[in-house]
């Protein structure tokens, strides 16, 4: 990450090794549950935008877009009916985002080294076989 904008929200930047092993823990997630880390990029070019926007790529609603496709796979995929999005509390864009999507503010819980706002949709699941 060479632009210091892009990931100030995350909690803490990992040296290399570090970076590798929370690399490699994401890909297993898909491995083992089907769901990890995402990435974006654009449909007209292919360019990578990254799964922490670059900021060249920020006000242009592929955030919300980013947001609501992931929310939707959680959805259908594995039939989720509360979806939570951990959002540092000084984070206003992505508090925005969130709400765009329906998730509304609940709590602050701790993480890592700080406390951050807890936002939360829930959605009523209606399945053709109930006995699933």
């Amino acid at each position: 990450m060479n632009d210091p904008a892009a990931p100030q929200y995350l909690t803490h930047l990992p040296d290399r090794r570090s970076a590798w092993r929370v690399f490699t823990a994401g890909a297993g997630q898909w491995v083992v549950r089907g769901a990890g880390w995402w990435s974006a990029e654009l449909r007209a070019t292919g360019e990578v935008v990254g799964w922490i926007l670059r900021p060249k790529f920020w006000r242009q609603g592929l955030a919300t877009e980013a947001a609501k496709a992931a929310l939707d796979y959680g959805v259908e995929k594995f039939a989720a009916q509360r979806v939570v999005a951990l959002i540092a509390n000084d984070n206003v864009a992505s508090i925005k985002v969130s709400e765009k999507l329906g998730m509304r503010y609940e709590a602050d819980v701790p993480f890592d080294d700080k406390t951050i706002g807890l936002y939360a949709v829930a959605h009523k699941m209606t399945r053709p076989d109930s006995r699933l």
